[in-house]
């Protein structure tokens, strides 16, 4: 970790329209989740549509599209980028530094409030709250990984970031049963349905297939960063 880089990437993240809409996205979360409560009480199907089809199905990885790749796009595409690979220090801390802040802030604008919603809609019953809690967290990580490899990768990164959730995720995944195994959403599926009660959850792909996947796409998304942007100083090197 370099607390200067880290410093920099939170005031890049939450000193700019990102802030507001890493802030106003959950809020609108848990607003949803007061008034569904108050109109229908504590009903299971609806916290179950609420917490995976609008938490995790939209929050995370809007909100880890948000942080991974501002957390350093906005620096390649502005060129201050150039003064931070100036300084002797290797390539992989500045990326292991950022993917920390992007996932700080998944955790907090993200997985905290996917968990408080499924306390207002469901309490602590059945670990309801505590699953899609996880599975939040864990989702939020891996989409800030490869989203922040999308932003050392491509200029386009929050178009292509958008065509993989909605594309890919939402609607690719709604009809071929197969796509889904290849989906961080449903990886953080499985964790929440490990973590509830039996039944209580719903999951396509097998934790023993989530858990591996999980962790080869994030390490590797973040290796590749961190090699790419070794590629990137040598470019502007030469």
């Amino acid at each position: 970790m370099n607390p200067t880089v880290a410093r920099l990437t939170v005031r890049g993240l939450l000193g700019r329209r990102r802030g507001v809409l890493l802030l106003v996205v959950p809020v609108l979360l848990l607003l949803l989740s007061v008034l569904v409560r108050a109109s229908n009480g504590q009903d299971h199907d609806i916290a179950v549509d609420v917490l995976g089809t609008l938490a995790l199905g939209t929050l995370v990885p809007l909100l880890g599209l948000i942080a991974g790749t501002g957390a350093i796009s906005t620096e390649i595409d502005d060129g201050s980028i150039v003064y931070l690979l100036a300084k002797p220090q290797p390539r992989w801390k500045i990326i292991v530094t950022k993917l920390a802040v992007a996932i700080g802030c998944t955790t907090v604008f993200a997985a905290l409030p996917t968990f408080l919603a499924g306390l207002i809609l469901y309490g602590t019953t059945d670990g309801l709250a505590a699953g899609y809690g996880l599975g939040a967290l864990v989702a939020g990580a891996a989409y800030s990984a490869l989203f922040l490899l999308l932003g050392v990768a491509t200029r386009h990164a929050v178009v292509v970031g958008l065509m993989y959730s909605l594309i890919w995720e939402s609607l690719v995944g709604n009809f071929v049963h197969g796509a889904r195994t290849l989906s961080i959403q449903q990886w953080g599926l499985s964790l929440a349905k490990a973590v509830a009660h039996h039944g209580v959850i719903a999951a396509d792909v097998s934790l023993p297939v989530a858990v591996p996947l999980l962790i080869v796409v994030t390490l590797g998304a973040t290796a590749f960063a961190a090699v790419r942007l070794g590629g990137f100083t040598l470019a502007g090197e030469e």
